[in-house]
């Protein structure tokens, strides 16, 4: 019990300035006086408070980004016109923010083609997610162009499997390679429709707080980092399971 009241103590002078608010000053001082002879007797006090406030800053972040998928589950899963690998009618959706310079996300790339290779029910919503730089954006243009000549997934795969950077070059070759005109590519690369659609990806992905690329939607939860395949079935299998 005693170490519990010095955890809260702790927490609450580390991380819990409100609440430390509601202490008069001879309450903080004598406080303070019990840390600093309980931390030179135990030093790990410290540091498990600091791993309740990490924990509880995190459930909070998850609580907030299932609050989020939930109020944004039309703009995540049915976007009209979202890209769309493995299945359109399959009964499980992914979503699957990404950056095709993201060196995690052509890792990631690997895996969710085993998952696809697996699963024929499965269908997974691209969303570009241009944010490592302007030669990020450029590859994002040309995707989202390339799906106006019905080859955005074989643009994506020739893309993550680059080994260099999207360049002009680059970008004009694969199109070459894969039968897309060039010529019109660039051009719909500068139309308003492929801006407004890298924007609302923006703003939806700070509206989840995502930090980075990749990061996946399965059911309610944000899962970030190149997931191995495993735990991607895993999740999507619990998912199935789910009543409806």
């Amino acid at each position: 019990m005693r170490r519990s009241f010095l955890l809260a103590a702790a927490g609450m002078l580390v991380g819990g300035r409100a609440m430390a608010q509601a202490f008069t000053e001879a309450q903080r001082a004598e406080i303070v006086t019990i840390l600093r002879e309980a931390l030179t007797r135990d030093p790990s006090i410290l540091r498990d408070a600091f791993a309740a406030i990490q924990a509880a800053e995190e459930r909070d972040r998850e609580g907030a980004q299932r609050a989020a998928i939930a109020a944004r589950r039309a703009a995540l899963f049915e976007t009209p016109g979202d890209p769309v690998r493995g299945n359109p009618q399959g009964d499980v959706s992914i979503v699957e923010f990404f950056d095709v310079r993201c060196p995690y996300c052509k890792r990631l790339h690997g895996e969710m083609a085993e998952v696809l290779r697996r699963d024929r029910n499965l269908r997974v919503v691209m969303k570009d997610l241009p944010i490592l730089g302007p030669q990020s954006v450029v590859g994002a243009r040309a995707l989202l162009a390339a799906q106006r000549q019905g080859k955005y997934a074989e643009f994506y795969d020739a893309l993550m499997r680059l080994r260099g950077e999207p360049t002009d070059a680059a970008i004009r070759e694969e199109a070459r390679r894969l039968g897309i005109d060039h010529a019109r590519l660039l051009r719909d690369m500068e139309t308003p429709e492929v801006q407004r659609r890298i924007d609302s990806n923006l703003a939806l992905a700070r509206e989840l707080r995502i930090e980075g690329t990749p990061a996946l939607v399965i059911g309610d939860t944000l899962v970030p980092g190149a997931v191995p395949s495993a735990e991607i079935e895993r999740m999507v299998a619990a998912e199935r399971r789910r009543p409806r």
